[in-house]
């Protein structure tokens, strides 16, 4: 329904996953017989995740522990990993800089050259670890830079930047024909991000496999108040949802919807599933593991933008281990801790079996139940942001 905004102007009304609740079906599901694991392409998975493509939530050592625990970790082929030989000294420098000098920090740190043949020995050491390996380029790098990840053994590609579209526009340049090279290579690839149907539609007609839903909701992007731009996660992925029912229709093909950021609990995970996506992208939980590489710091993958940063460094409360915030067990009571727990416990209490049967249920706009959960955890004295 469009909400006239003044005379010559209107606009819809978007919800973010704050502002709905998941509605529970006529029956319950044991949750044993829950199955919350995720095919894309030759590749299962028995966590529907992905670990962002940020310098302090994916190293090497980070990749091989989420692939083990069941998920997919994404490696920054642009970040300090393959500018640096040693990029453990630039982590520590970055977490030790002054909260008024970190965003010129980190820009500096970055003007280091992209070394290619660190792309190519990052992918083998993850490789070597015996997990899936996946690792992300942007639209501008990605022509110069994929064929030493190929000849490594890339068995994922991910093409991404805060907002990716299949028609970009330039009389400066060659822009990258999508459709085109997508087609020319062998693995399977994702793109994104996109926040609209019509967007993620022509991204699904380029021939990925996946696109990224989410523009500007994560914790460390500013994206929406440095540009203006951005739309609520459930709107968004629900839209997304729908071009991905077109695009089935017309061509037989799935494309994978992945939730792009903004989840910090299991119950933002089960929504997200709940809206319409197959799998999530989380950066700020795994960044606040104890295993991550940043240091007790989580930074969003434009900060290091030479003439427009748009993110910032946060600080992180590394009190629990990868596992323990990804499979539990649990010690808190705030939904940070056991996110796929809590998925599966959703989708058993909903009566739900799998992911796609889960994309099925009803929800609500339910705003009040966000301001009554507020209100009781602050009664317990439990904080809200970690």
């Amino acid at each position: 329904m469009e909400i006239e905004i003044g005379r010559g102007k209107s606009g819809r009304r978007a919800y973010g996953l704050d502002d709905i609740a998941i509605v529970p079906s006529r029956r319950t599901r044991d949750a044993e017989d829950v199955d919350i694991g995720w095919e894309f392409g030759p590749f299962r998975f028995e966590l529907p995740m992905l670990a962002s493509a940020m310098d302090a939530v994916v190293d090497v050592k980070n990749a091989e522990r989420i692939g083990r625990l069941g998920g997919l970790a994404v490696l920054n082929l642009e970040g300090l990993q393959t500018r640096y030989e040693n990029p453990d000294e630039v982590f520590e420098e970055i977490a030790l800089l002054p909260v008024s000098e970190a965003t010129r920090g980190i820009q500096r740190v970055y003007q280091e050259p992209i070394k290619p043949e660190l792309i190519g020995r990052r992918i083998q050491e993850i490789k070597k670890t015996g997990v899936v390996a996946a690792a992300s380029l942007t639209p501008q790098r990605v022509g110069k830079y994929y064929g030493d990840a190929l000849d490594a053994g890339l068995d994922i590609l991910v093409i991404q930047g805060t907002v990716i579209s299949a028609e970009h526009v330039s009389t400066k340049t060659e822009p990258l024909n999508l459709r085109e090279f997508i087609a020319s290579l062998p693995l399977p690839v994702i793109v994104g991000g996109c926040a609209s149907y019509s967007t993620a539609l022509h991204l699904m007609r380029t021939g990925a496999l996946g696109v990224l839903v989410g523009v500007g909701p994560g914790a460390a992007c500013t994206t929406r108040g440095v540009l203006g731009i951005g739309v609520p996660q459930a709107t968004a992925l629900a839209d997304a949802g729908a071009a991905r029912v077109r695009h089935l229709t017309e061509t037989g093909n799935y494309v994978h919807v992945i939730a792009d950021g903004g989840m910090r609990t299991g119950g933002d995970i089960a929504k997200a599933i709940a809206c319409g996506a197959d799998a999530v992208m989380i950066g700020s939980p795994v960044a606040s593991a104890k295993e991550a590489p940043g240091k007790g710091y989580h930074w969003g993958m434009a900060t290091f933008h030479p003439d427009l940063p748009r993110g910032t460094r946060v600080k992180t409360e590394q009190r629990w281990t990868l596992k323990d915030i990804l499979v539990g067990p649990a010690h808190e009571n705030d939904g940070t801790v056991n996110l796929f727990g809590a998925l599966r416990m959703s989708m058993a209490t909903c009566g739900y079996e799998s992911i796609k049967e889960f994309q099925r249920a009803e929800v609500m706009v339910a705003p009040a139940l966000r301001t009554e959960g507020k209100n009781l955890q602050q009664s317990q004295g439990v904080g809200m942001v970690k």
